[in-house]
């Protein structure tokens, strides 16, 4: 027995050893943070200077004083920097100048949120005040909208139709959706502005597991999404004209999720991956070694959760996906996470794609390996036609959804939809 007992202890050492060794979110000096989530949070908010929804100078003076890390200080040094911004707002009297304030007081705020506890009492006001702030920024920039109530079983969903200038009826319409962590507030920043510039229509939704979805009525993602989907179309048409094509487009985990969609529901003409998600749980065993998947297969759930904890503690980053996991997902456990998201595959559902498909990748994802746009292409067998783009550390878009090179990625998607048009 104390030979079996010491065989054990041995195994769970080494078991330790592996989860700490475990590279999951440390990246070369120089940038924001050393921790891959806190620098990517960093450009994320960094990434909306082109739709007025930041600063650089406020950015830098935002993350200087942030341990990392530290959610509380994270919290703080942005909620400093939203509530700056706010003040400033409230203080301008040329409508443009107070509109762009507010939109960066927006963006400040909903970053402050994001690396709280699902539980932290100051996250529902957070929340609350990005949105009212957003809202404002619009309103100030004579910004036209329409919000959205989609009827969704006991639940409800939002969306945000942004129609385009005069033209855009005649035009594709966008359709947006966002991913693990997503807010319906931000996809404006990320696709609407340069839209309408381009004379689309765009309209932007949330569905279970995002935003306020989550948020303020506790519901979770479902890998079904065709669901959400074709609540908010029929919602969506039942009060508007049909467009002449309508394009589906989802970032990051909606880069399952828009496909996923398109699978089932053929008023999609078009679906774009931004980026690549064809296998959510190949991602989320990523993060772990493969000791963690020996112990869930022996059914080590207390062991696995041990581990777990040890690695957290070591890695703002893991820590965050598994407690973001777990609120999103509605899931007990780590176990039960990585189960759930091993149901957002696209395997059996790709080749029911028929549709013109764009597929967005990046070299150095943290997240998504690129192996999964040749996974997804060659599941690919009755689509209309597909076309990949890939970018590199030296285009400036190697990031996950090409944070920090929008203008790189909007670029090549509106030559796609000007060739989709044509069809």
């Amino acid at each position: 027995m104390g030979y079996l007992i010491g065989k054990f202890s041995t195994f769970l050492i080494l078991a330790v050893f592996a989860i700490l060794a475990l590279d999951c979110g440390k990246i070369e000096k120089g940038r924001f943070f050393n921790d891959q989530a806190y620098h990517f949070q960093t450009l994320r908010a960094l990434n909306d200077a082109r739709s007025d929804g930041a600063e650089t100078g406020e950015i830098l003076e935002a993350v200087k004083n942030i341990k990392e890390g530290d959610p509380q200080s994270w919290f703080y040094g942005w909620e400093n920097a939203g509530n700056r911004v706010l003040e400033r707002a409230n203080k301008t009297e040329d409508p443009m100048s107070k509109g762009q304030a507010y939109l960066r007081a927006h963006n400040y705020l909903r970053t402050a949120e994001f690396f709280l506890d699902p539980d932290d009492e100051k996250r529902p006001s957070a929340f609350d005040k990005s949105v009212e702030t957003f809202h404002k920024g619009l309103d100030s920039l004579g910004v036209k909208y329409e919000k959205i109530n989609i009827p969704y079983g006991e639940h409800h969903l939002n969306a945000i139709y942004y129609p385009g200038p005069a033209g855009a009826d005649k035009k594709p319409l966008i359709v947006f959706v966002g991913g693990f962590d997503s807010t319906l507030e931000e996809l404006y920043f990320t696709i609407v502005r340069a839209a309408y510039e381009r004379g689309f229509s765009v309209l932007t939704y949330e569905g279970p597991g995002q935003g306020s979805v989550l948020r303020k009525q506790n519901l979770g993602f479902t890998p079904e999404w065709e669901k959400p989907t074709k609540a908010v179309l029929d919602t969506f048409l039942a009060s508007h004209p049909k467009p002449s094509k309508t394009v589906l487009v989802g970032m990051s985990l909606g880069g399952y999720l828009a496909p996923r969609a398109a699978a089932f529901d053929k008023r999609i003409d078009g679906v774009v991956a931004y980026d690549v998600l064809y296998d959510f749980g190949e991602v989320a065993e990523r993060t772990v070694p493969g000791i963690v998947l020996w112990l869930e297969k022996q059914n080590y759930n207390n062991l696995i959760e041990f581990l777990v904890k040890i690695k957290s503690s070591f890695s703002p980053s893991f820590s965050w996906g598994v407690k973001n996991g777990k609120w999103t997902m509605k899931t007990a456990n780590s176990g039960e996470t990585l189960k759930s998201f091993r149901n957002f595959t696209l395997e059996s559902s790709a080749e029911k794609i028929t549709q013109d498909v764009l597929i967005f990748a990046a070299t150095e994802d943290h997240f998504i390996p690129l192996k999964q746009v040749e996974d997804f292409k060659r599941k690919l067998t009755n689509a209309k036609s597909v076309t990949s783009v890939i970018y590199d550390r030296a285009s400036g878009g190697a990031e996950h959804c090409q944070l920090g090179a929008q203008a790189l990625w909007q670029a090549d998607f509106f030559d796609w939809m000007k060739r989709f048009e044509k069809k």
